[in-house]
């Protein structure tokens, strides 16, 4: 499931935190500042979806992510795929590598990387 913007802003700063108290995330956030109640609202949502949980420290609600980065955008991509190019990876590949505008060093690192992976899926 892809989160909302403002859900996935926040949980960028939970991400990179690794673990934050509500003070700290309002700091993240550029001027003008989202009023805490708003914070509350989207760590809320997110707790419910089951993206995050916290720790409680007397009063205070310490944050930390329960689904990895890696996780959630890689669900992400798999969605694009489905949704845009018939499920079909090599689809997704072949627009990737030809409408992205990669330079020679990054195509070749993308060689390299496709033949990592098919030397692990022959041996």
């Amino acid at each position: 499931m892809q989160l909302p913007k403002t859900e996935e802003q926040l949980m960028e700063f939970i991400w990179k935190q690794k673990k934050v108290f509500m003070k700290e995330l309002i700091e993240c956030y550029p001027d003008p500042k989202p009023a805490p109640t708003t914070i509350a609202t989207l760590l809320k949502r997110l707790q419910d979806k089951g993206y995050i949980a916290y720790t409680l420290f007397g009063n205070s609600r310490q944050y930390y992510p329960l689904v990895k980065k890696t996780d959630y955008f890689s669900r992400h991509v798999k969605g694009i795929i489905k949704n845009y190019f018939n499920n079909s990876s090599m689809q997704f590949a072949s627009f990737f590598a030809t409408s992205t505008n990669l330079t020679i060093e990054e195509l070749e690192e993308l060689k390299k990387i496709v033949n990592q992976q098919l030397k692990k899926k022959t041996q």
